[in-house]
């Protein structure tokens, strides 16, 4: 039986109906939402460096990974060596040891980032060995209620929620970091 037959039957077979309640849901509320994004940002294996005003993001990201050697960004005011705009194929950033990019809303549940895809090639989300976003203290949130409901689509038509570095413990049950993706994730709150 193929989905639409399903969907048919079950269907045929309701014999009553319920409108979805129209209660709203408000989610949990913290009495200081960076720092609550701080500790669960370090719970799911993130670091967090809180940028100061007259910072120069550049020398924190170089003292973040000193040992880096390709970087790779789109964001203005960044020194990269790639540009995810520029690059000829997505398989041109492989090797990239730094990923900078643009948070959008940060989750102080969760310690997630709403990043919507902002370059040509969104891979350096994922293809990047350790993984930078920098989020203004203002887009921080309570809770994933709150996020969705700041979500705003871009042209590209796609985004995703970044929590902490790739994990998976599929294998043998044990815990393995960057797995499928960065094996480092640091957010730079400005």
């Amino acid at each position: 039986m193929n989905k639409e037959e399903l969907f048919n039957k079950l269907r045929r077979n309701t014999k009553q109906h319920f409108d979805m309640p129209e209660k709203m849901m408000e989610g949990i509320k913290y009495q200081d939402v960076v720092q609550q994004f701080i500790e669960m940002s370090h719970t799911v294996g993130c670091e967090v460096i809180e940028a100061k005003a007259d910072d120069d993001i550049n020398e924190l990201i170089q003292k973040a990974y000193p040992d880096a050697k390709v970087l790779a960004s789109n964001l203005e005011g960044i020194k990269a060596d790639l540009n995810p705009d520029t690059v000829a194929k997505a398989q041109d950033l492989n090797g990239t040891d730094v990923g900078i990019i643009q948070g959008d809303i940060a989750v102080a549940e969760n310690g997630c980032v709403w990043v919507p895809q902002t370059m040509k090639e969104r891979v350096i989300c994922f293809i990047s060995e350790n993984l930078v976003i920098l989020v203004q203290r203002d887009k921080i949130v309570n809770n994933m209620h709150e996020a969705y409901n700041k979500i705003h689509m871009t042209d590209y038509g796609y985004g995703c929620f970044i929590s902490g570095p790739s994990k998976t413990a599929d294998i043998e049950q044990a815990l393995v970091m960057g797995a499928q993706a960065a094996r480092g994730v640091t957010v730079i709150i400005m």
